[in-house]
Formats: structure tokens, sequence, C-alpha cells
């Protein structure tokens, strides 16, 4: 089944949820439809568009910040599929300071890149080698980025500029 966008009663987005939870939580009458995904839900005793986009009710309090998670498809997507040290569609990932050498598996030392240069860098420093960064690492920041990492709807575009979203499978 697909997913959908749940928005805080303040329209900010808060999480992506499964469909059919979504489905509930407009049938409890607990969120309201926003954008439906284009197909309609039939029960016997109801037919209802499938959202894409809800709102809820109530107002949620949302954490500060929340902390992403340091991931293999994150890193590709923050260096955009991109070598950082050729600018070659991106394959692996790569400790600038190699773990074997004491580096951290943090968002700082940790960069995508592509085979060669993957194979070429090995486990030395980067001072060791002729190859420069070509952005330095940071960890992302905001709840929209954190929703781009995954698949996402065009019609979730206006309500992902406005803040960060987190997965979620059951609660809302």
């Amino acid at each position: 089944m697909s997913r959908a966008l749940v928005l805080n009663a303040t329209y900010e987005a808060l999480c992506v949820i499964s469909t059919h939870r979504a489905i509930v939580l407009v049938l409890d009458e607990r969120a309201d439809l926003v954008e439906g995904a284009g197909s309609v839900f039939h029960s016997p005793s109801i037919d209802l568009e499938v959202p894409s986009v809800i709102r809820l009710r109530q107002y949620i309090k949302v954490p500060i910040f929340p902390r992403i998670a340091l991931s293999k498809r994150a890193i590709f997507a923050r260096d955009h599929y991109t070598c950082q040290y050729c600018g070659q569609p991106a394959e692996n990932v790569d400790h600038i300071v190699p773990r074997s050498r004491g580096g951290p598996h943090t968002w700082e030392n940790v960069v995508a890149s592509c085979k060669p240069c993957n194979a070429r860098k090995e486990d030395r420093l980067l001072t060791e080698t002729n190859f420069v960064l070509r952005s330095h690492p940071t960890q992302p920041r905001g709840r929209a980025w954190v929703i781009s990492i995954g698949p996402t709807r065009p019609e979730w575009s206006l309500y992902l500029r406005r803040g960060v979203v987190r997965e979620e499978s059951r609660s809302a």
C-alpha cells in the first residue's frame, strides 16, 4: 500500500504513515483529508478518496530537532548520489579518515564515492593521496530533508517546505 503525509493542525509536516493508517485517522475523525491520491477506497457503507495528505485536527507538540540517522541511503541523498572525489555517480561510501586509522562513523567523516576512487584511496588519509573533497560533509538539518530520502509525491512539496518530517508507521 502507498503512504500518506501527515500534517499537524498548523499544516507543519509531521511524518509519513501508511495509507491504511491515514484512512483510519480520517474515518475516526481525528484527521481531515487535504489532498487525495487519485483513487477511491470502497467499503460497503462508504466511498472515501484515498489520502495522500491529511491534517490532524488537534495540535501535536513536535520535538525541537530530530536526530537524523546515518545510513548509506542518507549519505547518498546528502551528496546527491555523486562521488565527492571525482564527481562521477556514487556506488559506495568512504570514511575520510579510515576506520582502520581511528576515524569515526559520523556524518562529518563519511562521504559518497565511486568504486574506482574508493579502491584507489584504500585506507589512506586524504593528505596521503591526491584526492580533494568537492564539499565539506556535514549532518543534514531540517525535517523536510528526512522525508526527501524516500520517495515523495508531487503534492507533498508545498507542505515539505515548511518543516521536518520523520518516518513513522503506526503513530500520529
